[in-house]
């Protein structure tokens, strides 16, 4: 049952993200980012330590609920730049935010891969060491960068049925920019899910040819978040910015689909990189239309989409893959390029 439980497993810490991380946000605008990012820490320091020692099943699930209901890194260090940014740099260090994302994406399993060879457990304990160490740079370093000033006595005393009909009335104006939000990270989910699947099917890739597709994709898409976002979007505006970014990465989809020989998928990892610039200018234009006092609130709603398309995208996307790939293995690109 290892593939099952590792499925549930995976369910479970995104599933507590997608209910959790708006009330984690929604706690930073009521009592700061820095008890709230210290937490998150914590849980997810604790989260590595269970499973590095797990002898049975349901440690392992412990573990990774606790790491789900109270992980909310991401959301508060995108509140935390909102906080200390001006609104016209936001898409810029939303960027920058990215781009360490994904050079952790990439040094992470090289991290994992050389820890597992000393033991199953290693990684985890790596892991945990890696989140201790964050937890007590933030304890002794970071300070509070939300003024308490600023929150209301109604906020500082909200119930939690206040909470939810705030996160509510937040969503309504936003709507539209949201549903394009959540279009976007579910494209994103493709690759994810069925890259190394097309890469075997289609151009006969190894392990060592899909490994190091990835990393040129990781690196490259790094590269456009962290340097290319803000400048286009100070040239050009974020509306444009975003344009570019859809164009680029929809013509990476469609290409993807109909080239045939593996040195193509170079110039197209190119196209699909520079997509990598519409996210954040996306989240810079949605953190201006939200006030100072509900920008956690505003990042964990965020959280919450990108973790749900982790969910539903795998799914969808595995499924439309295997009922087509018999006649054409291109259809689930076209897909994409069409969302």
């Amino acid at each position: 049952n290892v593939a099952e439980n590792y499925g549930v497993l995976l369910a479970l810490y995104a599933m507590m993200q997608v209910i959790f991380a708006p009330l984690l946000g929604r706690w930073s605008d009521r009592i700061g980012r820095r008890p709230v990012l210290l937490l998150s820490l914590l849980g997810a320091t604790l989260d590595y330590a269970l499973m590095a020692t797990a002898s049975v099943v349901w440690v392992l699930y412990l573990g990774r609920l606790i790491a789900g209901i109270t992980g909310a890194t991401g959301a508060v260090a995108a509140s935390t730049i909102a906080d200390v940014t001006p609104e016209e740099s936001r898409t810029h260090w939303f960027g920058m935010m990215g781009a360490c994302f994904g050079g952790g994406m990439i040094a992470g399993p090289v991290i994992g891969g050389f820890a597992g060879q000393l033991s199953v457990q290693a990684p985890f304990m790596f892991a945990a060491a890696i989140n201790g160490l964050a937890f007590l740079v933030s304890l002794f370093i970071l300070h509070e960068t939300h003024n308490a000033n600023q929150v209301s006595d109604e906020l500082k005393n909200e119930t939690i049925n206040e909470t939810t009909s705030s996160i509510r009335e937040m969503i309504s104006p936003l709507s539209g920019l949201l549903v394009v939000f959540f279009i976007i990270q579910l494209i994103g989910q493709i690759p994810a899910t069925l890259w190394v699947l097309f890469g075997e099917e289609r151009f006969a890739w190894d392990g060592v040819m899909v490994g190091v597709s990835l990393a040129v994709f990781g690196l490259t898409h790094a590269l456009f978040q962290g340097l290319a976002a803000g400048f286009i979007a100070k040239h050009l505006g974020e509306r444009k910015a975003i344009a570019v970014g859809i164009l680029a990465d929809g013509c990476g989809l469609f290409l993807l689909a109909v080239i045939t020989q593996s040195w193509m998928v170079w110039p197209v990892l190119l196209l699909l990189a520079c997509g990598g610039i519409t996210l954040p200018a996306l989240q810079g234009i949605i953190s201006v239309r939200v006030g100072q006092v509900a920008q956690g609130q505003l990042q964990g709603v965020l959280t919450s989409l990108t973790h749900l398309t982790g969910v539903i995208g795998p799914l969808v996307f595995a499924f439309l893959y295997s009922a087509t790939r018999e006649t054409w293995n291109g259809w689930v690109w076209i897909i994409g390029c069409g969302l």
